[in-house]
């Protein structure tokens, strides 16, 4: 069969037999786990964000901090202690209360050494308690004070006590795939690698959203997806630059879709793992981003649609130093500084070679990627000519998610999705090279030390000048090639109105039924 054939087939229900008030929604991979004590993807992240809350939740224009389930907060003046008054009458959506023992609960599962989360843990490295003050009221209590406190503790995480506090396993529970929250919408149905299935919650406490169902439809082409968009068997996803250049701005194609384009916190690269010998000198890695065309791939693979970064923070964050010029293309600067390492073709067969050893190393990308796709092949072909042999691996998320946490990789390409507000800590600290998201090794003493003091620095233009030093670190270590910044190329069918770009992107719970095409 073909691909279209097979994903079709593995799908049940058509166009036809679907409501008007659902919508259908692109996911390019499957999460592993829709457990949000533990997920690390931006996949389950999207469908956690429909069933779950926190108990503040972000202002998407302002993006200040606002009621969720709590309705107030008291911040004590040495910024230790943070304390929130629960909404009463909160319901998880099976009818049980949400109260204080669900967020007291969750602190303690995320805390545990047991919990394969070492990426989240970060976040909560200096509360030393969450504190059940009476069934509405709780205490997060800080040994330290962190710039970042009341998002942090406002943001954290809460599963139902009542689901997970059965002795099991937290990183296998059954309930991982079967998610239970108090927001808008509740789970009904995982069908692998074809649909997940979310309704709207009634049981829900504030205003319940226009759309019913939401039905994320797991492709992992995406030229498959495309073609199910036009066919209206899709409704909402993300395209990819050539889709929105070439294929999206027909009179037919544009009477049925609105497309939005907008910039979110983000940034692609290419990460250097320094533990592995190739790439353990700085040298090696500052010439590998210097064989890099990254101005031809912007223009040729994202068809100019993104900017050029030269570091970790958002492009438009204060953080941001832009007195820093992103690595240029230079050949020649690149085998200078390969030749300083001591990389020389000794043997004349037309590869680098230094202690007998030839210059070899694999390319790991996700199979589902296009764009990683390509970029391995033009950078296969550049570093050929200079002497440098790399082979491309290709593996499903899953499996490419198992080769970032167990670090068994050369290099890889991905892109980070940040929050508004950024702390560097948990990408970049030498603590979260073992467990957390500082897959690639880096370490480095002036920069630990520099993330340290800004977790506690209160004053905006002090912690501003720290982490813009730490940008300098990042850049001359080059632990990453930073790429772009890319936009979201966004595509929504006009059956649905009230599509409003934020300063943080789309809120589907806002949107409303526009009538069928």
């Amino acid at each position: 069969m073909s691909i279209l054939t097979a994903f079709f087939c593995a799908c049940t229900g058509g166009v036809s037999s679907r409501g008007a008030d659902e919508l259908y929604a692109y996911l390019s991979a499957e999460p592993d786990t829709l457990n949000p004590v533990i997920s690390s993807d931006a996949y389950s992240a999207e469908i956690n964000s429909h069933i779950y809350e926190t108990l503040l939740d972000m202002d998407l224009d302002t993006l200040g901090r606002k009621p969720d389930l709590a309705e107030r907060w008291e911040i004590s003046p040495d910024h230790r202690r943070y304390r929130f008054f629960l909404k009463k009458g909160v319901l998880w959506s099976d009818g049980v209360e949400f109260t204080a023992d669900d967020v007291v609960y969750s602190f303690k599962v995320i805390k545990d050494p047991k919990t394969a989360n070492a990426h989240r843990k970060v976040n909560y490295l200096d509360i030393t308690e969450v504190r059940k003050i009476d069934r509405y009221t709780v205490d997060f209590i800080y040994s330290k004070e962190y710039y970042l406190g009341l998002e942090i503790c406002g943001g954290m995480t809460i599963i139902p006590r009542h689901l997970f506090n059965d002795g099991a396993d937290i990183n296998t529970h059954r309930n991982n795939r079967l998610p239970l929250g108090t927001g808008p919408y509740r789970f009904t149905e995982w069908v692998t690698g074809s649909r997940i299935v979310l309704e709207r919650n009634e049981r829900y406490r504030d205003r319940k959203p226009a759309i019913r169902k939401i039905v994320y439809r797991i492709v992992a082409e995406p030229s498959v997806a495309f073609l199910m968009l036009k066919k209206g068997e899709l409704d909402f996803m993300s395209v990819r630059p050539i889709q929105w250049v070439r294929q999206t701005g027909s009179g037919k194609f544009l009477r049925s879709f609105n497309k939005f384009q907008y910039f979110t916190p983000n940034y692609s690269y290419i990460a250097w793992n320094s533990r592995r010998p190739v790439f353990s000198d700085a040298r090696v890695r500052r010439a590998m981003s210097r064989l890099i065309n990254l101005e031809a791939i912007l223009e040729k693979l994202l068809f100019g649609l993104g900017k050029r970064v030269n570091g970790t923070f958002y492009f438009y964050s204060k953080y941001y130093n832009s007195d820093i010029s992103p690595i240029e293309y230079d050949p020649a600067g690149a085998m200078a500084l390969l030749k300083q390492a001591g990389w020389a073709d000794t043997d004349g067969d037309g590869f680098l070679d230094r202690n007998g050893r030839k210059f070899s190393f694999t390319f790991t990308i996700s199979s589902g990627s296009k764009f990683a796709e390509r970029l391995g092949t033009i950078m296969k072909e550049d570093f050929r000519k200079a002497g440098i042999d790399m082979e491309i691996n290709r593996y499903e998320w899953a499996v490419f998610v198992q080769k970032l946490n167990s670090r068994d990789f050369d290099a890889v390409t991905l892109s980070w999705s940040l929050g508004y507000n950024e702390d560097p800590y948990d990408l970049w600290h030498s603590s979260q090279m073992e467990a957390g998201f500082n897959f690639v090794g880096f370490r480095d003493a002036e920069a630990d030390s520099i993330m340290e003091r800004g977790r506690r620095e209160f004053d905006e233009a002090r912690r501003t000048a720290l982490f813009r030093r730490l940008d300098r670190i990042i850049y001359r270590e080059q632990p990453y090639t930073f790429m772009f910044c890319s936009p979201a190329l966004v595509v929504v069918s006009k059956r649905f109105g009230n599509v409003v770009v934020h300063r943080a992107g789309l809120d589907t719970d806002e949107w409303t039924i526009a009538g069928d095409r």
